[in-house]
């Protein structure tokens, strides 16, 4: 196990827990954080104890909850070399029409809001280690989507990754969109057998955490093959 520190947002399940088991996998140790904090203690364990893991209750809207997940981070582990802003929720109804504008809201806070401000909190000592901030895109970032709000929101993720990216030009410090098409997690209600799992998703979050400092993945978009047919 390395001194080096992941620290994941959206942590408890799918994308996020994946991505903690690889990253502990890859000897780094890992600050967990999310609002299941029942669910993160069992991953805790899962992932060998305190040791390697730090369970951390945090809701990315709020900005003082992310202030004290990266102060108990440093508390724990006293750096962060991977940051990845992982946190999103998805549309309660499809379209503009007839979708739900509180849940506009929550996903704009979500995925839009909670998104900056983890790269807001992280980035002081993301410059100290010239390490990676890599945020959870989507392929409905990069299409249109007839009057999708989730997509809207994607779309800002991107756009935010991109201007971050400039932003940090010169400290060492890198930056990923990871953008995947659909995804079978408890994000959706019911089983999506056709769509990427989880873990492929993890494995290109640690594609391109495991460059070389010279190589700064800046997108890595990623989707299900295509059925065969005939």
């Amino acid at each position: 196990m390395s001194d080096k520190v992941f620290l994941i947002t959206g942590a408890s399940t799918g994308i996020g827990a994946a991505t903690a088991r690889a990253a502990v996998k890859a000897g780094y140790r890992t600050a967990l954080a999310a609002r299941s904090v029942g669910k993160l203690a069992a991953l805790v364990d899962e992932l060998g104890g305190k040791e390697n893991a730090l369970a951390i209750a945090c809701d990315v809207t709020s900005v003082d909850d992310q202030k004290r997940m990266v102060s108990e981070t440093l508390a724990q582990f006293g750096r962060i070399d991977v940051a990845f802003a992982n946190a999103g929720i998805g549309a309660t109804e499809p379209g503009t029409e007839f979708g739900d504008p509180g849940n506009w809201r929550d996903m704009i806070m979500t995925n839009v809001f909670g998104c900056a401000v983890t790269a807001k909190v992280c980035l002081p000592h993301l410059k100290k280690t010239k390490g990676h901030m890599l945020l959870t895109g989507s392929r409905a970032g990069r299409m249109t989507l007839k009057g999708s709000i989730y997509g809207a929101t994607k779309w800002a993720v991107t756009g935010f990754g991109q201007n971050l990216r400039e932003e940090v030009s010169g400290t060492g410090v890198r930056v990923t969109l990871i953008e995947p098409g659909m995804v079978d997690t408890p994000f959706f209600d019911e089983p999506k057998p056709k769509a990427l799992k989880a873990e492929d998703v993890a494995n290109a979050v640690m594609y391109a955490v495991s460059q070389p400092p010279h190589v700064d993945v800046a997108e890595v978009l990623v989707i299900p093959t295509p059925e065969v047919t005939g």
